[in-house]
Protein backbone atom coordinates (compact mmCIF):
# COMPACT_ATOMS: atom_id res chain seq x y z
CA UNK A 1 0.00 0.00 0.00
CA UNK A 2 1.16 3.70 -0.68
CA UNK A 3 2.12 5.77 1.70
CA UNK A 4 2.82 9.59 2.43
CA UNK A 5 0.73 13.01 3.20
CA UNK A 6 1.24 14.55 -0.28
CA UNK A 7 1.96 13.54 -3.56
CA UNK A 8 4.07 11.54 -4.19
CA UNK A 9 2.60 8.47 -2.65
CA UNK A 10 5.30 5.93 -1.99
CA UNK A 11 6.38 2.47 -0.51
CA UNK A 12 7.81 3.57 2.69
CA UNK A 13 6.13 6.99 2.52
CA UNK A 14 9.12 9.56 2.42
CA UNK A 15 9.53 10.66 -0.64
CA UNK A 16 5.76 12.84 -0.50
CA UNK A 17 6.62 16.39 -0.82
CA UNK A 18 4.89 17.83 2.50
CA UNK A 19 4.93 15.07 5.31
CA UNK A 20 1.97 14.98 7.37
CA UNK A 21 1.57 17.78 10.70
CA UNK A 22 2.83 19.31 13.01
CA UNK A 23 4.33 21.81 11.17
CA UNK A 24 6.61 24.14 13.13
CA UNK A 25 7.86 26.95 11.98
CA UNK A 26 10.55 29.75 13.49
CA UNK A 27 11.85 32.97 11.59
CA UNK A 28 12.62 36.39 10.95
CA UNK A 29 10.48 38.68 9.64
CA UNK A 30 10.75 42.14 7.89
CA UNK A 31 7.31 44.34 7.42
CA UNK A 32 6.06 47.15 6.07
CA UNK A 33 2.37 48.40 6.29
CA UNK A 34 0.93 50.63 3.24
CA UNK A 35 -2.46 52.08 1.62
CA UNK A 36 -3.21 50.74 -1.66
CA UNK A 37 -6.14 51.97 -3.58
CA UNK A 38 -9.39 50.66 -1.87
CA UNK A 39 -10.67 49.23 -5.26
CA UNK A 40 -7.41 47.13 -5.55
CA UNK A 41 -7.61 45.96 -2.51
CA UNK A 42 -11.28 45.02 -2.88
CA UNK A 43 -10.51 43.41 -6.11
CA UNK A 44 -8.19 41.00 -4.69
CA UNK A 45 -11.26 39.33 -2.39
CA UNK A 46 -12.91 36.11 -2.79
CA UNK A 47 -16.51 35.49 -2.28
CA UNK A 48 -17.22 35.57 1.51
CA UNK A 49 -15.15 38.50 2.24
CA UNK A 50 -15.22 42.26 2.25
CA UNK A 51 -13.45 45.01 2.60
CA UNK A 52 -12.86 46.71 6.17
CA UNK A 53 -14.76 49.93 6.33
CA UNK A 54 -12.40 50.92 8.83
CA UNK A 55 -8.75 50.06 7.11
CA UNK A 56 -10.02 49.88 3.71
CA UNK A 57 -6.94 49.64 1.50
CA UNK A 58 -4.80 48.52 4.23
CA UNK A 59 -1.95 45.94 3.51
CA UNK A 60 0.68 44.04 5.02
CA UNK A 61 4.32 42.79 3.23
CA UNK A 62 6.49 40.41 5.08
CA UNK A 63 9.68 39.16 4.12
CA UNK A 64 10.23 35.74 6.15
CA UNK A 65 13.56 33.79 6.72
CA UNK A 66 11.91 30.90 8.24
CA UNK A 67 13.49 27.29 9.49
CA UNK A 68 11.00 24.31 9.54
CA UNK A 69 10.36 21.13 11.25
CA UNK A 70 8.02 18.50 12.28
CA UNK A 71 8.33 16.38 15.13
CA UNK A 72 11.75 14.43 13.95
CA UNK A 73 14.01 17.49 14.34
CA UNK A 74 13.92 17.87 10.54
CA UNK A 75 15.72 21.27 11.26
CA UNK A 76 18.86 19.22 11.50
CA UNK A 77 18.19 18.60 7.14
CA UNK A 78 18.48 22.41 6.28
CA UNK A 79 18.54 22.14 2.62
CA UNK A 80 15.00 21.26 3.39
CA UNK A 81 13.86 22.95 5.98
CA UNK A 82 15.14 26.49 5.45
CA UNK A 83 13.48 28.83 2.58
CA UNK A 84 12.63 32.51 2.06
CA UNK A 85 9.23 33.93 1.57
CA UNK A 86 7.33 37.07 0.90
CA UNK A 87 3.45 37.45 1.12
CA UNK A 88 0.71 40.10 1.35
CA UNK A 89 -2.13 40.05 3.67
CA UNK A 90 -5.10 43.02 2.86
CA UNK A 91 -7.41 43.77 5.46
CA UNK A 92 -10.99 42.27 5.10
CA UNK A 93 -14.23 41.53 6.90
CA UNK A 94 -15.73 38.28 7.04
CA UNK A 95 -19.34 38.49 8.71
CA UNK A 96 -18.27 41.77 10.59
CA UNK A 97 -14.89 39.92 12.07
CA UNK A 98 -11.62 42.04 10.94
CA UNK A 99 -9.54 39.38 9.31
CA UNK A 100 -6.55 39.62 7.19
CA UNK A 101 -6.41 37.85 3.15
CA UNK A 102 -3.53 36.58 1.30
CA UNK A 103 -3.86 37.05 -2.49
CA UNK A 104 -0.23 36.89 -3.03
CA UNK A 105 2.96 34.53 -1.80
CA UNK A 106 6.06 33.52 -2.91
CA UNK A 107 8.68 30.61 -1.82
CA UNK A 108 11.68 29.27 -2.53
CA UNK A 109 11.44 26.03 -1.23
CA UNK A 110 8.80 23.21 -2.86
CA UNK A 111 8.04 21.66 0.72
CA UNK A 112 7.11 24.92 1.81
CA UNK A 113 5.04 25.14 -1.68
CA UNK A 114 3.08 21.79 -1.10
CA UNK A 115 2.22 23.00 2.61
CA UNK A 116 1.14 26.18 1.62
CA UNK A 117 -1.21 24.95 -1.23
CA UNK A 118 -3.02 22.17 1.57
CA UNK A 119 -3.64 25.19 3.83
CA UNK A 120 -4.91 27.21 0.85
CA UNK A 121 -1.65 29.71 0.37
CA UNK A 122 -2.09 30.66 -2.97
CA UNK A 123 2.06 29.80 -3.12
CA UNK A 124 4.00 30.38 -6.22
CA UNK A 125 7.65 29.82 -6.67
CA UNK A 126 10.05 33.25 -5.89
CA UNK A 127 13.52 34.35 -5.02
CA UNK A 128 13.14 36.14 -1.48
CA UNK A 129 15.75 37.96 0.35
CA UNK A 130 16.61 40.07 3.69
CA UNK A 131 19.09 41.38 6.28
CA UNK A 132 20.13 39.03 8.83
CA UNK A 133 20.53 39.58 12.31
CA UNK A 134 24.09 38.11 13.79
CA UNK A 135 25.11 37.49 17.41
CA UNK A 136 28.21 38.44 16.85
CA UNK A 137 27.94 42.78 16.28
CA UNK A 138 30.07 44.05 13.00
CA UNK A 139 29.81 46.16 10.34
CA UNK A 140 28.23 43.60 8.20
CA UNK A 141 25.24 43.39 9.75
CA UNK A 142 22.74 45.46 11.68
CA UNK A 143 21.78 45.17 15.36
CA UNK A 144 18.40 45.23 16.96
CA UNK A 145 18.92 48.79 17.62
CA UNK A 146 17.57 52.63 16.88
CA UNK A 147 18.29 53.61 13.37
CA UNK A 148 19.08 49.88 12.16
CA UNK A 149 18.48 49.32 8.44
CA UNK A 150 17.26 46.33 6.69
CA UNK A 151 16.61 45.97 3.09
CA UNK A 152 14.17 43.10 1.73
CA UNK A 153 13.62 41.96 -2.14
CA UNK A 154 11.40 39.55 -3.71
CA UNK A 155 11.58 38.06 -7.28
CA UNK A 156 10.06 35.39 -9.41
CA UNK A 157 10.72 34.46 -13.18
CA UNK A 158 14.49 36.29 -13.12
CA UNK A 159 11.78 39.64 -12.36
CA UNK A 160 12.36 41.74 -9.47
CA UNK A 161 8.64 42.02 -8.08
CA UNK A 162 9.05 43.93 -4.79
CA UNK A 163 11.77 45.78 -3.16
CA UNK A 164 11.74 47.31 0.78
CA UNK A 165 13.45 49.50 3.25
CA UNK A 166 12.89 49.09 7.19
CA UNK A 167 14.39 51.76 9.63
CA UNK A 168 13.96 50.66 13.52
CA UNK A 169 13.16 53.33 15.72
CA UNK A 170 12.06 51.26 18.73
CA UNK A 171 10.79 48.44 20.34
CA UNK A 172 7.12 47.85 20.17
CA UNK A 173 6.13 46.75 23.77
CA UNK A 174 2.39 45.88 22.28
CA UNK A 175 3.20 43.75 18.78
CA UNK A 176 -0.94 43.19 18.93
CA UNK A 177 -1.82 45.45 15.71
CA UNK A 178 0.34 43.16 13.78
CA UNK A 179 -1.19 39.85 14.85
CA UNK A 180 -4.62 40.63 16.00
CA UNK A 181 -6.22 39.47 12.54
CA UNK A 182 -6.53 35.84 11.97
CA UNK A 183 -5.49 35.17 7.94
CA UNK A 184 -8.13 33.63 5.63
CA UNK A 185 -7.12 31.65 2.72
CA UNK A 186 -8.96 29.68 -0.07
CA UNK A 187 -8.51 26.46 -0.71
CA UNK A 188 -8.48 25.68 -4.28
CA UNK A 189 -8.10 22.51 -7.10
CA UNK A 190 -9.73 22.69 -10.52
CA UNK A 191 -11.51 19.95 -12.01
CA UNK A 192 -9.99 18.86 -15.16
CA UNK A 193 -13.12 17.86 -17.37
CA UNK A 194 -14.35 19.21 -20.17
CA UNK A 195 -16.63 21.52 -19.56
CA UNK A 196 -16.42 21.55 -16.10
CA UNK A 197 -13.33 23.61 -15.57
CA UNK A 198 -15.44 26.72 -13.63
CA UNK A 199 -16.45 23.50 -10.87
CA UNK A 200 -13.53 23.54 -9.09
CA UNK A 201 -13.22 19.79 -6.64
CA UNK A 202 -12.08 21.92 -3.88
CA UNK A 203 -13.44 25.25 -2.36
CA UNK A 204 -13.65 26.49 0.20
CA UNK A 205 -12.70 29.76 2.45
CA UNK A 206 -10.89 28.39 5.62
CA UNK A 207 -8.88 30.10 8.43
CA UNK A 208 -5.60 29.76 9.55
CA UNK A 209 -4.77 28.19 12.89
CA UNK A 210 -0.90 29.42 14.48
CA UNK A 211 -0.52 27.29 17.90
CA UNK A 212 1.46 28.39 20.30
CA UNK A 213 2.45 31.41 18.83
CA UNK A 214 5.27 33.36 19.49
CA UNK A 215 6.98 36.89 19.27
CA UNK A 216 10.29 37.92 20.23
CA UNK A 217 12.33 41.27 19.67
CA UNK A 218 9.56 43.31 18.18
CA UNK A 219 10.91 46.81 16.69
CA UNK A 220 8.93 49.48 14.87
CA UNK A 221 10.45 52.06 12.39
CA UNK A 222 10.01 53.63 9.17
CA UNK A 223 9.13 51.20 6.19
CA UNK A 224 8.85 51.65 2.76
CA UNK A 225 8.34 49.21 -0.22
CA UNK A 226 7.65 49.34 -3.85
CA UNK A 227 6.26 47.11 -6.60
CA UNK A 228 7.04 46.40 -9.91
CA UNK A 229 5.03 45.33 -12.73
CA UNK A 230 5.62 42.18 -14.91
CA UNK A 231 4.29 39.82 -17.21
CA UNK A 232 1.87 36.68 -15.85
CA UNK A 233 1.80 38.92 -12.09
CA UNK A 234 -1.07 41.14 -10.73
CA UNK A 235 1.01 42.13 -7.50
CA UNK A 236 1.91 45.23 -8.46
CA UNK A 237 -1.80 46.35 -8.37
CA UNK A 238 -1.94 47.18 -5.37
CA UNK A 239 1.20 49.49 -5.49
CA UNK A 240 0.89 51.63 -2.34
CA UNK A 241 -0.55 55.17 -1.98
CA UNK A 242 0.43 56.04 1.06
CA UNK A 243 3.12 54.26 3.72
CA UNK A 244 2.60 52.99 6.98
CA UNK A 245 5.40 51.45 9.72
CA UNK A 246 7.60 49.55 8.92
CA UNK A 247 9.16 46.71 11.65
CA UNK A 248 11.07 43.52 12.02
CA UNK A 249 10.63 40.87 14.95
CA UNK A 250 11.14 37.58 14.78
CA UNK A 251 7.89 34.62 15.86
CA UNK A 252 7.36 31.06 15.77
CA UNK A 253 4.09 28.88 15.73
CA UNK A 254 2.73 25.75 15.14
CA UNK A 255 0.59 24.47 12.01
CA UNK A 256 -2.06 21.04 12.87
CA UNK A 257 -4.74 22.26 11.29
CA UNK A 258 -6.97 24.84 9.07
CA UNK A 259 -10.66 25.16 10.12
CA UNK A 260 -14.00 26.18 8.29
CA UNK A 261 -14.23 29.91 7.67
CA UNK A 262 -17.62 30.91 9.61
Amino acid sequence: MLQGYTVPLSPRGEANIASAPPWHYAGDVIGVEFWTEPEAAEATLPEGLTPDPDTSGRVVALYFDWQFSGDHDEYLDPVRSQYHEFFVLVDAHLKGEPVSWCPYIYVDNDHALARGWVQGFPKKMGAVHQTRVFASPGKAAPTLSQGARFGASMSSGERTLAEARVTLEQPMSDPSPLLSRDTINLRYFPRLSVGQYDRPVVHELVRMIAEDQQVADVWSGAGEITFFPAVGEELADLAPVRMGMGFRMSMSYTVTEVREAR
